[in-house]
């Protein structure tokens, strides 16, 4: 009995996730739509939804009758995002560059594989009407992606993506040269990105590293090709971001050394936690 009760509850709290997974594009949904997206029956989705509503995790439209996330997630996505410490150390650092900048800053951490998005802000020059936090890319595809396989071997790099999909004419296709990309980042501190995920768009991204030196997420400047400018500001973005990276990585409790972007044969290293 025991065994059938436990069963029973897995199986609805299957039901009710995959319900909410309907919705992870964003689009108000009718009942049929989420039934069939869940690949559940039309009556049992019926009942997930109107417990769902009362729960607040989904809200329901009076007048088209369509259904939508509700603000019971909001108020528990706000909660994971408060209680991680990556997200609280880079908030402050990472809106002041975007006013700076007048750029897209941009937060993640590795999970699952992917870049996933922690925190995005918007400077003037690259205003967005949707949040990225929460979100998914590639990790071969973008800036922040390479920063984050820093400290893995290629023989983990090719475990743990055994494919190396195509999303433009210049994304990265093969494990030979996203392992020089890589090399390189951990050589100059920085990675750059332009149209390997979307066309007109650039990225500079830097790593972040945790108290024991580690590379725990990466933070990125991001816009148009024009905005970024690349073959005028490459040096000027790559040491914004990655002194910003190294402030969040302080306030992390990394105190390690640090190499910043340069023009001659040497980089000049210095020692995080001390001064500014």
């Amino acid at each position: 009995m025991a065994g059938e009760q436990g069963t029973s509850t897995n199986q609805s709290v299957e039901r009710a996730a995959a319900v909410l997974a309907a919705f992870h594009d964003g689009q108000p949904l009718r009942v049929a739509d989420v039934a069939t997206r869940a690949g559940l029956g039309q009556s049992t989705t019926s009942r997930m939804l109107a417990t769902l509503e009362a729960l607040e995790y989904v809200e329901r439209d009076a007048a088209s009758g369509l259904y939508r996330l509700g603000t019971g997630l909001i108020t528990l996505a706000g909660s994971a995002l408060n209680q991680h410490p990556v997200y609280r150390a880079s908030r402050r650092h990472a809106q002041e560059a975007a006013a700076l900048l007048g750029l897209g800053v941009n937060v993640s951490v590795q999970h699952r594989g992917t870049v996933f998005y922690l925190a995005n802000y918007e400077g003037a020059l690259a205003p967005k009407s949707m949040t990225l936090a929460g979100q998914r890319n590639a990790l071969h595809a973008t800036g922040m992606g390479k920063c984050l396989l820093v400290g893995t071997t290629p023989e983990e790099r090719r475990a743990m993506l055994p494919e190396l999909p195509r999303f433009t004419a210049r994304t990265v296709g093969a494990h030979e040269e996203l392992d020089a990309q890589v090399d390189l980042v951990l050589e100059r501190g920085y990675a750059t990105e332009v149209e390997e995920l979307a066309l007109g768009r650039a990225c500079v991204a830097a790593p972040i590293r945790d108290a024991a030196g580690e590379v725990v997420a990466a933070l990125s400047i991001s816009g148009s090709l024009s905005a970024i400018d690349l073959d005028r500001r490459e040096g000027e973005l790559a040491g914004r971001v990655i002194e910003t990276a190294d402030e969040v990585s302080t306030a992390l409790g990394y105190t390690g050394p640090a190499v910043y972007p340069h023009h001659g044969p040497a980089a000049a290293p210095r020692t995080l936690g001390g001064g500014a």
